[in-house]
């Protein structure tokens, strides 16, 4: 059945990357939303929107959407309803055509102790693993507690010992149970000094299975990919084609169709190779795949779904160079990697023809703590691997970002990073190699940052001078002291003061010669002490953000006179990132230890354990069970017995 007219159910940036190939298709293109994301880019750029008034797991309500906009299809995208089985059975008994490998397929491999069974029936290697939960000594540790339902790190845990298995196993059930409706998890072998390698497959409804080569997702966070590239850095072609024979052969057993990923984890010290799971969809990692082979596979997928063939043959494929993609996600490395929420002031990617920008956000945009925190996936293609991840950290630097917290520092240091460059990538690489943060800045940066700071808004101050607008900024008719502005970067205070001089230039801090050659509400160029730049400038609610050839800079602009601040208990622990208190697990006048679980937050369907951070009586409880918090709401007050002792009569 040709398809005219389709429905994404889905949202943010795998929608807007599916309508770029339909509508090349010639494909009418229809988004689903919710009020969350009413003006968000994917629903401006569909043809036409149908308004979710719950959620986007309501089927009844999405394939109703489908029927009202004669629909002939619908693409799942990736996670939500992807992985439904009964989604993908409703979709097929509504005479829609479902764009993806069969029900039976996806609920055999959405179990994922059935999906071993089947993969050592394919005689592809699997792990040690059990689902008895007490028998651990037949695995040994350190081991894994794994969702049975589900993947991308949600209901999984790492366990050293006995003595954490039984509070990582009850963790691991609660998140399963609100990622994906089932609290079923299993043990397995952890491999510490591994990778995850996994290799994309395409089955059509003619008998024709193939692969496109492997990717390689080793860098993790929560084991959560934030770094993925194809081809592998370490495998021999002996590895590569054992590994997609392997693939191939769990396909095969499946009798696959549509677009799919085996998984195995690799053993880096012996080479062994362990089978993971079958991702039924499209992965987030695809584009690294498509640059290099040059296959577009949503546009594959489509064709498949509409009974046609695979378009090319695998004697045929060819790849070309090397492909990196990194995860920008809107979160806190220095804080845990805490998802963060907030309004994206400025989002202006870099031009880089050989940087591809899958995104799903624009300035304006809302982030809120009702989906996962992913903003943008952006992929660089060069002819080797290192020419791959400098260009991708060049364009990440390059990325006017503002508004909120996320890890594009931290991800252009991994990339830089001398033993990414050298292939050392195994999954324990970011504990291994603790890559940086945040921006890393010497104090003359910040101050030249500082300094454009101030030129521009001064400049916008003469903008909007209604009296003597037309006078050169910093002009003074006699000796008047220097005029400045005092800005917060990184809780360290800058006083920038600056005086015009006769020659149109500006003397900094009573040292810097700065001239201002051109300025407008977006940018300023200035030459500082004789280096010259074009700086991008955002300005927020008491905020300014300059743009480096490091990355972004943010500061608070500090008022003049200012106001008292709020006064927070000593002691007190506040809430890192907007949540619900999931479970309190002390009472007022409990003695508590450092490293003490205290509270559990919920949030983006992933717990948060606040802990002591020093031996203490709780003193105070300030919240209760199921309330929904803002971030920095105090939770509870801690007093140490120093803080007690000092608060006795004499």
């Amino acid at each position: 059945m040709t398809i005219k007219t389709l429905l994404v159910a889905n949202r943010g940036e795998i929608t807007r990357r599916i309508f770029r190939t339909a509508k090349s298709m010639g494909i009418t293109c229809i988004a689903v939303y919710t009020d969350a994301d009413s003006n968000e880019p994917f629903v401006k750029e569909a043809d036409k929107s149908i308004y979710l008034p719950t959620n986007y797991l309501d089927i009844e309500a999405i394939i109703d959407a489908a029927k009202k906009t004669n629909s002939d299809a619908i693409h799942p995208g990736y996670g939500f309803l992807s992985e439904n089985a009964s989604f993908a059975r409703a979709v097929i008994e509504a005479n829609i055509n479902w764009v993806g490998p069969s029900p039976e397929v996806i609920e055999a491999m959405g179990d994922k102790i059935e999906a071993k069974k089947i993969a050592q029936k394919a005689k592809v290697p699997t792990l040690p693993s059990s689902d008895n939960l007490k028998d651990f000594s037949s695995i040994g540790f350190p081991l894994l507690v794994k969702a049975a339902a589900g993947g991308g790190g949600k209901g999984m845990r790492i366990v050293e010992d006995e003595n954490g298995l039984g509070e990582a196993i009850s963790t691991a059930q609660r998140e399963a149970k609100n990622a994906f409706g089932d609290e079923r998890v299993f043990l397995e072998r952890y491999i510490p000094k591994s990778r995850h390698i996994e290799v994309q497959i395409l089955g059509d409804f003619h008998g024709n299975l193939l692969h496109l080569g492997e990717r390689e997702c080793s860098i993790q966070r929560r084991h959560q990919k934030i770094i993925e590239e194809s081809p592998s850095s370490v495998i021999s072609e002996e590895q590569r084609n054992l590994m997609t024979d392997a693939a191939l052969r769990m396909g095969e057993n499946l009798t696959y169709q549509s677009a799919g990923t085996v998984e195995f984890l690799f053993d880096d010290e012996t080479g062994d190779f362990f089978f993971l799971e079958v991702n039924t969809r499209l992965q987030v990692e695809h584009p690294v795949t498509e640059a290099i082979t040059g296959i577009d596979l949503v546009r594959e997928q489509l064709k498949i779904s509409s009974g046609e063939r695979i378009s090319f043959t695998q004697e045929s494929l060819k790849t070309r160079g090397h492909a990196i993609e990194a995860r920008l996600y809107a979160e806190d490395p220095a804080n845990d990697f805490l998802p963060a929420t907030g309004e994206i002031l400025a989002f202006f990617p870099s031009k880089e023809t050989n940087i591809r920008w899958d995104s799903g956000v624009e300035k304006g945009s809302f982030v809120g703590v009702e989906f996962d925190p992913m903003l943008a996936k952006v992929i660089s293609h060069s002819p080797d691997r290192t020419e791959a991840a400098l260009t991708l950290a060049n364009a990440l630097e390059k990325l006017h970002l503002a508004g909120i917290t996320t890890n594009r520092d931290f991800l252009t240091s991994v990339l830089r990073h001398e033993r990414f460059l050298e292939g050392k990538t195994t999954t324990d690489f970011i504990e291994d190699n603790l890559p940086e943060p945040k921006l890393q800045l010497t104090e003359n940066e910040i101050e030249n940052s500082a300094i454009k700071a101030a030129l521009w808004l001064q400049g916008k101050n003469r903008k909007n001078a209604i009296v003597l607008s037309s006078a050169p900024s910093g002009w003074r008719n006699g000796r008047l002291p220097a005029q400045e502005v005092s800005l917060l970067h990184d809780g360290k205070e800058l006083l920038i003061s600056y005086k015009s001089l006769r020659d149109g230039s500006f003397v900094f801090n009573n040292e810097k010669i700065t001239k201002l050659y051109n300025w407008s509400i977006d940018d300023v160029e200035t030459e500082i002490e004789g280096e010259r730049t074009n700086s991008s400038i955002t300005e927020g609610t008491g905020t300014i953000h300059v743009q480096t050839i490091k990355g972004t800079v943010s500061f608070e602009i500090l008022p003049r006179f200012k106001p008292p601040a709020l006064q927070i208990a000593e002691g007190s622990l506040v809430t890192p990132m907007p949540g619900i208190v999931l479970e309190i697990r002390v009472s007022q006048g409990d003695v508590v230890s450092a490293g003490d679980t205290l509270i559990i937050l919920e949030a983006m369907k992933m717990e948060h354990h606040i802990k002591a951070p020093y031996d203490g009586m709780v003193a105070e409880i300030l919240v209760e069970e199921s309330q929904q918090l803002e971030n920095g709401v105090p939770l509870l007050v801690i007093d140490t017995p120093e803080h007690n002792e000092g608060n006795k009569d004499d």
